[in-house]
């Protein structure tokens, strides 16, 4: 997989791809009921919950400029924080957290799909479309690095228009003096913070920058161009989230989108293009989600391989091989597509019966993951301690607020009752990573 294949712009669009999904276009109505229809309050919870990702970038390229092996997140770990830490890492991310994202992002595909096309939504069906937008986009990316990747470009592009039409419009026509925060019944919830509490909620939609760096020893010049694209992506994200989220409240203002909920997006579509405005963005919507699935894929299906060069899985030796046509490790690839196939049936499982309510597989699974960042951000503070990494910003002030970022995260997500359990299963995971890491190296 010495082959390089990936563009800068590709990283970038990984990066972009990847985080902005469905969570942009229908988190605009939870953030106004949490600010009681403060956009001002909106912008400053946005820019609070981005700190978990710029800093958290930046943070990572610093360790990614020093490398290009294959592995990413793996790598790091390997590198700067040791063996067992990247095992552990490594099993976690192969066993539960890609695949656990992947379903839930495979999952609304299907949702979305049942509302555009007029379909009776229930479990199995959108469950059954879900899977084959597994298989599709597994496909896509096993048979080609290229064309995986070219999908990516052209997703993040097209799932950028109806943001930028939306933005736009609302700045150009919409009403800055009627989305004025609204009036609230309790003058003691108004003058609180509890608006605060939005911060959780609003992280969880900024999750996915990491995957670029699954592709990192396949971008050309990688370590110039990958801490570029860690920086700009993550940057241009928040500038995305903040400019849609203004302009669609001066389009609509605010009371509506409260008052409407998820529909405030297709209000602003039938107020733009008419009646069928709703069916454009909901294309547009899929297309997004799809690109976010095809970003989490492109990335899951090297991970078993990158734990393979290390001595870290089973079938090592299987693992390893690489198609000399495709450049992608095949034997990686399905291993990748088996396991997501045991969490679309668990995922599905936990839909129809709604075992985790008001939430879904993959969220503890996003909280856990920052868990493990810190590892990897205190590896910086110790690499600028040691004098390997130039400048206190760089070393010092940048890893420190990608902490109290990951901090952030991790206490909204601590609001979860099924915290604890997911916890522990995740700890379990661990545990064997650490055993079969043992037993292998006596």
């Amino acid at each position: 997989m010495q082959k390089k294949e990936y563009s800068l712009f590709t990283a970038v669009a990984m990066i972009v791809g990847t985080v902005i999904g469905s969570g942009i276009f229908f988190k605009s109505d939870n953030i106004l009921v949490f600010t009681q229809g403060s956009i001002v309050n909106g912008v400053i919870l946005f820019s609070l919950a981005a700190i978990g990702i710029i800093f958290g970038s930046l943070a990572i390229g610093v360790l990614a400029a020093k490398t290009t092996k294959a592995g990413g997140l793996i790598t790091y770990a390997d590198e700067y924080s040791g063996k067992k830490t990247a095992c552990a890492f490594g099993w976690f991310q192969v066993f539960i957290y890609y695949p656990a994202v992947i379903v839930v992002v495979s999952w609304v595909v299907g949702v979305y799909a049942c509302m555009l096309f007029g379909i009776e939504a229930t479990y199995e069906i959108t469950a059954a479309i879900g899977v084959f937008a597994s298989i599709v986009y597994f496909a896509i990316n096993a048979l080609s690095a290229n064309l995986g990747g070219y999908f990516q470009n052209c997703a993040t592009i097209i799932k950028m228009i109806p943001l930028v039409i939306i933005a736009v419009a609302g700045f150009l026509y919409g009403d800055p003096y009627g989305a004025m925060p609204i009036e609230t019944a309790s003058k003691e919830m108004a003058s609180s913070i509890n608006w605060l509490a939005a911060l959780g909620p609003i992280a969880f939609s900024y999750d996915g920058w990491v995957v670029s760096t699954s592709i990192a020893h396949e971008i050309k010049n990688s370590k110039r161009n990958l801490p570029i694209a860690l920086i700009v992506g993550p940057v241009f994200v928040l500038a995305a989230y903040i400019f849609y989220f203004t302009g669609i409240s001066f389009l609509i203002g605010p009371a509506n989108i409260i008052e409407m909920g998820d529909g405030h997006v297709n209000a602003a579509a039938i107020k733009l293009f008419g009646e069928m405005g709703a069916k454009i963005i909901l294309i547009f919507v899929i297309i997004s989600v799809l690109g976010t699935l095809n970003g989490f894929i492109l990335g899951f299906i090297r991970l078993p391989y990158s734990l393979a060069l290390r001595g870290m899985f089973p079938m090592e030796e299987k693992l390893k091989k690489v198609n000399e046509k495709t450049h992608l490790p095949e034997y990686s690839a399905f291993i990748a597509f088996i396991i997501t196939c045991v969490w679309e049936y668990i995922n599905y499982v936990v839909q129809k019966n709604n075992l985790i309510p008001n939430s879904d597989v993959s969220e503890i699974p996003i909280v856990a993951s920052y868990v493990l960042y810190i590892i990897l951000y205190v590896c910086v503070i110790k690499l600028y301690l040691k004098g390997e990494v130039e400048g206190k910003i760089r070393g010092l002030v940048i890893p420190v607020l990608a902490v109290i970022g990951s901090l952030i995260i991790i206490i909204g997500g601590l609001q979860n009752p099924m915290t604890i359990l997911y916890l522990g299963i995740c700890l379990v995971v661990i545990v064997i990573s650490l055993i079969f890491w043992n037993r292998k190296n006596r």
